[in-house]
């Protein structure tokens, strides 16, 4: 998971998209970048930390021009954190373009080789989206077959990326001399949004991985981007639009709205936050049916996302709400730390209890999901070292039983508490007295509930099934034998043997 930012303004940039980057750093707190334009010249600043840790004053000067592109990034699989992934990423031909990605391709290994053997392109870094800035550079070489760039020729390019790549994909770029181009997968996974403000030299435009940004930064929600879409906007402001897909088809992925995206955010005509007080009133309804004399004394979210579930839940069960920890906002979120022993360790320090609101209560804490179990066995033993008689589990989302392959770094199937076990076995697990899942069923119409329209959602990390088509179960093998060494994008053994006699071939 990424956030991704593209403007194109009648006033310096650099600002806004820092803006912009502070308002999406929940979408991914490893590395952020900034990528302007002036002229046909592009100034570049990327690393690895939050965004306020990356941009100091001195990088902000020079980062002149009136459009650009800014991408926050999640961790990848794996300890090591290489600073070369940050992005935007940047290739000099044709034209000169940068490009951010928020999403995964399940098809990197074939790309790849592809990009050597046959179109005759160099890759640096182990990153999907370099090779996906590295299709779409091809694409638009082989498009063109004048001196310059028509948006019908653009749009055709970004028909040819659709045909090649496979899986999640939300994107930004800039061609230099040209403007900004932004789309989505045909799937439509991944969310990204476009806002407009009238100035009085004329119409700026915004491009973002949420809604939030807009609202923020001062634009006017248009439209969400549509599954297959592509938008383009020229340095003078003119805006052009066109569908490159086949068959597009609208496939959302339901955890953002579980989990990922901010709760003031709309994406697909979905409001964020509505969806989760509808997830809380289908777990209460669910918490009737299966245990209609429960002793629950008080119903305690665990901040933040599973905030408005919990608060829905307690009111329809007509029990007490109350905040039982206190976040600290300065430590990193544990979903997204690499390494086991770092997400326990950061536990304690990120939460701590409020011990009068458990001493000799029967609990019920609220998650937005549970996935490897670890933070919420040591919040369970966090509630009963506060004091409380029993603690019971609820999680607003179904079981996590198989990993995330369009761009959310969930681990392998071993490292799933739900995967291979039974309610019973994962309540013994995080150590609860009793737990309780939200079903895959109620989840769907919590979120189709306010858009009756999406019918389809990309619910692989519940059901395994992978909507692109293409995950096989030597994919996911692949992957998470890759996972543990960090290279989780990279091509496996064979493949690389196969790509050096090719490369030994062609030098001979």
């Amino acid at each position: 998971m990424c956030g991704i930012l593209g403007v194109v303004a009648r006033t310096p940039v650099n600002q806004l998209l820092y803006d912009g980057l502070q308002v999406l750093q929940h979408r991914g707190q490893d590395a952020a970048g900034i990528a302007t334009i002036e002229g046909n010249a592009f100034h570049l600043h990327k690393g690895n930390g939050l965004a306020h840790d990356v941009f100091r004053t001195r990088n902000m000067r020079a980062l002149t021009g009136n459009a650009g592109i800014a991408h926050v990034r999640y961790p990848t699989a794996g300890n090591a954190v290489d600073h070369n992934e940050a992005q935007p990423f940047y290739v000099n031909s044709p034209f000169g373009l940068v490009l951010g990605h928020n999403g995964n391709l399940t098809n990197t290994a074939q790309l790849q080789k592809e990009l050597f053997l046959d179109d005759l392109r160099h890759v640096n870094t182990n990153s999907d989206s370099e090779v996906l800035l590295n299709v779409l550079a091809h694409e638009l070489q082989v498009e063109c077959k004048q001196l310059r760039l028509e948006p019908k020729t653009i749009f055709a390019a970004v028909s040819g990326v659709h045909r090649r790549c496979r899986g999640a994909y939300a994107v930004v770029s800039m061609i230099a001399g040209y403007g900004l181009l932004a789309f989505r997968d045909p799937f439509g996974i991944r969310p990204l949004v476009i806002g407009c403000n009238q100035t009085e030299q004329g119409a700026e435009y915004l491009v973002s991985s949420e809604s939030v940004a807009l609202d923020t930064l001062g634009f006017k929600f248009m439209r969400d981007i549509a599954p297959g879409e592509a938008v383009f906007i020229d340095f003078e402001g003119n805006l052009h639009s066109q569908q490159c897909a086949a068959k597009p088809v609208l496939n959302p992925c339901i955890f953002e709205y579980v989990y990922l995206a901010r709760p003031d955010s709309v994406i697909d005509g979905i409001s964020v936050y509505e969806t989760r007080l509808n997830m809380g009133e289908y777990l209460a309804d669910k918490l009737k049916r299966v245990w209609p004399d429960h002793d629950i004394d008080v119903i305690i979210p665990i901040p933040d996302s599973s905030r408005p579930s919990a608060l829905q839940m307690a009111n329809r069960l007509g029990i007490p709400f109350r905040e039982g920890f206190v976040k600290n906002r300065y430590i990193g979120r544990t979903f997204i730390m690499p390494g086991q022993a770092m997400r326990k360790k950061s536990v304690r320090q990120k939460l701590n209890a409020i011990s009068i609101e458990f001493k000799d209560k029967n609990v019920l804490l609220v998650d937005d999901s549970i996935v490897r179990g670890t933070t919420s066995r040591e919040i369970v033993q966090m509630a009963r070292d506060a004091g409380a008689r029993k603690v019971y589990f609820a999680s607003a989302a179904p079981p996590v039983k198989f990993p995330n392959v369009y761009g959310i770094d969930m681990p392998s199937r071993h490292e799933l508490i739900a995967t291979g076990r039974t309610d019973e076995e994962i309540c013994r697990e995080i150590s609860a007295d009793r737990i309780i899942y939200q079903d895959l069923d109620d989840l769907k119409a919590s979120v189709q509930k306010c858009n009756p329209q999406i019918t389809k959602f990309d619910c692989a990390c519940f059901d395994g099934e992978y909507i692109t088509g293409d995950i096989t179960a030597e994919y996911l093998d692949r992957i998470e034998n890759a996972r543990g060494a960090g290279k989780a994008n990279k091509i496996s053994d064979e493949e690389q043997m196969e790509l050096d006699l090719a490369i030994n071939a062609t030098s001979m």
